[in-house]
């Protein structure tokens, strides 16, 4: 049995740098404006978000985000660089190009898991 407990603690501290931590209120804040900002994220042109006024329908609407992409590191490379995954896409490669910085990417992924 002791054997046992030691293969469920060892598999329990693996899975932690997994876990992550919560984003911050303040951090959510600053990815949501990230998102509406029509300088630097601004998502709203091309998407539907909730709260958002003069939406975008280019892109897919951004709702149930943590359901469509439950691995954090796939959306945050759809975001860092859409056209790695499907060159023809028409969104902004945010990361790659400098557009976002990689905080603030970090930012917007933490407020669209909100959506």
């Amino acid at each position: 049995m002791k054997h046992f407990s030691g293969i469920i603690a060892a598999a329990a501290l693996l899975m932690l740098p997994s876990l992550g931590q919560a984003a911050s209120k303040a951090d959510l804040d600053k990815g949501k404006a990230l998102a509406f900002d029509s300088g630097k994220g601004n998502c709203l042109a091309c998407h539907t978000i909730a709260d958002g006024e003069f939406p975008g329908n280019f892109g897919p609407p951004l709702i149930q985000m943590k359901e469509r992409f439950p691995d954090h590191a796939v959306l945050r490379q759809q975001i860092w660089d859409a056209s790695a995954k499907n060159p023809k896409s028409m969104m902004p490669p945010f990361g790659k190009n400098g557009i976002l910085t990689e905080p603030e990417i970090d930012q917007i992924v933490d407020y669209l898991y909100t959506l």
